[in-house]
């Protein structure tokens, strides 16, 4: 039977950003609880075993909590063993594998039901990223089994003939490693080149692959069907077929902009799903109710990040402790 708590601070979302968020509200004395459906910092679990991170490990800190890394560029592991120290050593009230069911604003305070708990709250942060849906490829043969939106690591995929769809960080990477391991890598990529901000110790890496003919790559061009044999895309010379095993769409991601609509969340008009929101406070064209990370950037994911947004932690919790005097 769902338990009735009421809190001050009810926060969605358990990455970095709404770690940070609850740190902040134990900091001023707020009543407070994260809700997570998933794992801690459940999108940085599901990132690749290999992956390195783009920042410094002292632009990855919250909670001015020191992250000491092995090398300057932290990796996958040692962020995850950081975020789990900082959420443990501090009692964080965390309440993870809790998927929200639904909030509903009635008055001043918001009534929250998830799958474990009934929730009153005066104030609500969504820190829930972008992590969770894919942008699919929207053509026949998707739906087969070989065909993935996620990428963990290069073993699958040894002696297999692999397409790489996309050219951002998350697709050279796996060029990349699935080729090094023994995989027939071929890249197809929609714009004219690899993607400008890839991370820059690793862009020359992989021009010189395919300018070098390790790994074949189709510029300006896109997959159109899919079978489970073979691959067909169009190219600027045509249509081609290509004998696959697997296809790995790395295309991009983005929020859960259903359910920011259904919190009542305004967007922009211009085709970018920037979501309404005070830029002084974090706080949404809804009362109380405030956004952080990297949501606030629409479809646009590169803007925000956990460098960059962090900060929205104190700014939004310096205004909830403000209104609360």
């Amino acid at each position: 039977m769902p338990i009735k708590k009421t809190k001050d601070v009810l926060i969605i979302g358990a990455g970095p950003i709404g770690i940070a968020c609850a740190l902040e509200c134990k900091k001023k004395g707020l009543d407070y609880v994260v809700v997570e459906k998933g794992a801690l910092t459940n999108s940085l679990y599901n990132y690749p075993l290999n992956m390195t991170f783009f920042s410094t490990s002292e632009k990855l800190e919250i909670g001015d909590i020191p992250f000491i890394s092995n090398n300057p560029k932290p990796n996958r592991n040692e962020a995850l063993e950081y975020y789990r120290r900082v959420a443990t050593s501090n009692n964080l009230h965390i309440n993870l594998y809790e998927a929200i069911l639904s909030v509903e604003k009635v008055n001043e305070c918001f009534k929250i039901i998830s799958e474990k708990n009934n929730y009153t709250t005066k104030k609500v942060i969504v820190s829930t990223g972008f992590y969770d849906i894919p942008k699919m490829l929207n053509i026949p043969g998707e739906e087969l089994p070989k065909v993935m939106h996620y990428y963990k690591e290069a073993h699958p995929f040894v002696m297999q003939n692999v397409i790489v769809v996309g050219a951002s960080n998350s697709a050279v990477d796996a060029a990349l490693e699935v080729w090094r391991k023994g995989g027939d890598v071929t890249m197809v990529v929609r714009g004219p080149k690899i993607g400008e901000r890839v991370k820059y110790w690793v862009k020359p890496d992989i021009e010189n692959r395919i300018e070098e003919g390790s790994i074949k790559a189709y510029f300006n061009s896109e997959i159109i069907k899919i079978t489970k044999n073979e691959v067909f895309i169009q190219t600027p010379k045509g249509p081609k077929i290509l004998d696959n095993n697997f296809v790995i769409a790395l295309t991009g991601y983005k929020p859960d902009f259903k359910f920011l609509k259904s919190l009542g969340v305004q967007f922009s008009e211009d085709g970018n799903y920037f979501p309404k929101y005070n830029t002084e406070t974090m706080e949404s064209n809804v009362e109380g109710l405030y956004l952080a990370g990297v949501i606030c950037g629409g479809l646009e994911t590169h803007k925000w990040f956990i460098e960059n947004s962090r900060v929205h932690a104190k700014i939004i919790i310096q205004d909830i402790s403000k209104k609360n005097q």
